[in-house]
């Protein structure tokens, strides 16, 4: 009798333990497979580092996620319970306790607030967003917080999950959310369930991409001389131009005819002196040679009235965390570019925001923070490396990161880069929202103006980069303001959706671009990227990546990397590092790719090249549509199809192209044989085929 009153005990004790009911935090969740378009969702912190604040009240145990934001969790029937405290978060920029959080309403000129970064100027999106956050259960909304903006207090959600199988938390913006998100936040979230199965989060992506593969081919030994073969230069200013040279160590590079007031370092490539005081075209008859050969090619050094004869390639700080940009950073960046990219011609090592000092002296001299306690010395280390040193500013009071910006001091502030050595400037318009009059072509050129003509006064050549997220059509009206490169678009994100809208707008500007001006749809976000000190890899699959690196070549955008440096690994190496495509971005001609082919789920582009061939990019896009105010149609819950290839096709005659076409794959360098008429090839879903197409003589 007692047996089977212990038996019945262990019975009713197992079941009681099997109904135990547990708690998973969400913030313990795998936070990588949160979906959104800039940044990454990030524990306990808002995207760019800063305290979770909502309405005032600080909370230690959250995600902060920006704008729109999707996150699907398998609960399997499993979940009893959810709970969280929703809300806009308080924008903070760490490190800037000077002046209010960006999209403020204090406007006054010169004031602490004269700089929101969310007002950038006309036609800016504000940075002060509405929001909507939804729980669904299985296709149905289960609780809206209805629209809440900044300063509301948290909302609850409160819900009971009993068979509900899959379980997805959806932030929408309402009015925009600004250049750098719409700031939101799930607070105290946690899931109850019973069982055994813990509540997992999943991808929210259609189709998963493919592991890494390196196209690219390994490096030869043999010496080889890549691009840029053309530099542009004005009369009798500091010159560096390293030789882009590859192949095995120690290599001796000569120069036959180098004008005066150059000179040569034969061990490393890198020129450097005063450039002609003449105009003209000095053509550089370079030899390479190591242990096993040789390699000769012509250099042209055009001394004129233009700098950036080829999209300017190099590496700038901001997408490799934020504000929390420093000195070591930078140092360690111009290591690794002189080390394994400076041969391939990459030649800029760029500070973003966030060097500044919080005041300027009773002189109004700007100086830096304690990040950059030797800037001189930083730039004099890049400048030793072979290349080039470029820094940011702002035309108005304050940055986008609530920096110190150039409004007033122009001269001065360009006076200082000139004794620092800088060779590039990135002038990004942000706060000069907020003192501009009006939307005239008149009032968008006035600042660019400005600070082009105390760049003159610098005796520096510096390539001039207008930051100003293509306002009043700027590629018409650029060149007449000195501008080299042009932003044409908002902010670049991690993400397929910001590549669509980025790079593949780029529809209506191509005739406007050539030596010496540029249209630029923003940086390269592969590797490892991040807006905070928290970098993780990129969100683009490998495919899109290839996508990404092949558009903006094919584009002539300027190409600069926004990884963190010092985490660069094999595949993106791959990709900086291929010469053929690189080759396709610095072809003397300067054309931009056009569309030339579009479907529903797939594009074609096309560029000229300066040997009267065609590089054509064929690109597997997926479904273009958006579903960004619909929570439901947000989330795949497993029933959307994508095939994970597609066969594209283009028909020569598209191309102005007659006869037979030798075609060459350039990732692979590689020729695939000769076509006539058309050529068709599978691409990967988000993934790219580029292809050269030669005539057959």
């Amino acid at each position: 009798m007692k047996s089977v009153f212990l038996i019945c005990c262990v019975f009713l004790l197992c079941s009681f333990s099997g109904a135990v009911e547990k708690t998973i935090w969400l913030n313990e969740m795998d936070l990588t497979l949160f979906d959104l378009e800039i940044g990454q969702a990030m524990k306990n912190t808002t995207m760019m580092g800063s305290p979770i604040i909502i309405s005032g009240v600080t909370y230690e145990n959250g995600v902060g996620v920006t704008t729109p934001a999707k996150y699907l969790i398998e609960l399997n029937g499993n979940g009893t319970h959810f709970y969280a405290e929703v809300g806009p978060c308080e924008m903070k920029f760490p490190g800037r306790p000077d002046g209010p959080a960006p999209g403020g309403d204090d406007k006054k000129p010169g004031g602490n607030g004269a700089a929101p970064a969310g007002t950038p100027g006309p036609g800016v999106p504000r940075m002060s967003p509405t929001m909507d956050f939804y729980v669904l259960g299985d296709k149905q909304v289960l609780w809206h917080s209805g629209t809440m903006k900044n300063g509301d207090k948290a909302k609850i959600a409160d819900i009971d999950l009993i068979g509900v199988k899959k379980l997805a938390l959806v932030v929408v913006s309402v009015n925009g959310r600004g250049p750098l998100g719409g700031m939101a936040a799930w607070v105290n979230g946690k899931i109850t369930y019973s069982g055994d199965v813990t509540p997992k989060a999943v991808t929210n992506k259609t189709v998963s991409g493919n592991a890494p593969k390196i196209l690219t081919p390994a490096e030869s030994e043999l010496p080889k001389i890549n691009y840029p073969k053309v530099i542009g230069a004005t009369e009798g200013k500091p010159f560096i131009f390293a030789i882009p040279v590859t192949g095995k160590k120690p290599l001796q590079v000569t120069i036959d005819n180098l004008p005066k007031g150059l000179v040569l370092d034969s061990g490393t490539g890198i020129i450097t002196g005063t450039s002609p005081a003449q105009k003209g075209t000095f053509i550089l008859n370079v030899t390479v040679k190591n242990s096993l050969g040789e390699a000769k090619d012509k250099i042209e050094l055009k001394v004129g009235d233009l700098l950036a004869l080829t999209p300017p390639m190099g590496w700038n700080s901001w997408n490799a965390g934020g504000m929390s940009v420093d000195q070591v950073k930078i140092r360690a960046a111009a290591d690794v570019i002189a080390d394994k990219l400076r041969g391939h011609g990459w030649a800029f090592v760029n500070i973003d925001d966030g060097w500044q000092a919080d005041k300027r002296t009773d002189e109004g001299l700007l100086l830096t923070n304690h990040k950059f306690s030797d800037i001189k010395g930083m730039g004099d280390y890049i400048h030793s490396k072979g290349l080039r040193f470029g820094i940011y500013s702002s035309p108005g009071p304050r940055t986008c990161g609530q920096a110190i910006g150039s409004y007033q001091h122009e001269n001065q502030d360009a006076a200082t880069w000139g004794k620092w050595g800088v060779d590039y400037l990135k002038y990004d318009w942000c706060s000069y929202g907020s003192i501009v009059q009006d939307n005239s072509l008149d009032e968008l050129q006035k600042p660019y103006k400005m600070m082009h003509e105390a760049i003159v006064k610098t005796n520096r050549d510096i390539v001039y980069s207008l930051c100003q997220y293509g306002m009043g059509d700027v590629w018409k009206w650029g060149p007449e303001v000195n501008g080299n490169l042009w932003r044409t678009t908002m902010d670049i994100q991690d993400n397929w959706k910001s590549i669509l809208n980025t790079g593949f707008t780029q529809t209506n500007n191509a005739d406007y671009a050539g030596p010496g001006h540029w249209n630029d749809p923003d940086m390269l976000v592969i590797g490892t990227v991040g807006w905070s000190r928290d970098t993780k890899p990129t969100k683009l699959s490998p495919d899109e990546q290839y996508s990404h690196f092949s558009l903006w070549s094919l584009l002539s955008s300027p190409l600069l990397i926004g990884c963190e440096m010092d985490k660069l690994d094999s595949f993106t190496l791959g990709l900086l590092t291929n010469d053929e495509v690189i080759g396709v971005n610095q072809d003397v001609l300067g054309h931009q790719a056009k569309l030339v082919k579009k479907g529903s789920d797939f594009q074609v582009w096309a560029k000229n090249l300066s040997d009267g061939s065609k590089v054509v990019g064929l690109f597997y896009t997926g479904d273009t549509e958006s579903s960004a105010t619909d929570p439901v149609k947000m989330i795949n819950w497993g029933d959307n199809k994508t095939e994970p290839a597609k066969l594209i096709s283009i028909d020569f005659n598209l191309l102005g192209l007659t006869g037979k076409q030798q075609v060459r794959n350039l990732w692979s360098q590689q020729n695939i044989g000769t076509y006539d008429g058309h050529f068709e090839t599978e691409v990967n879903f988000h993934g790219v085929g580029l292809i050269k197409l030669s005539a057959i003589k």
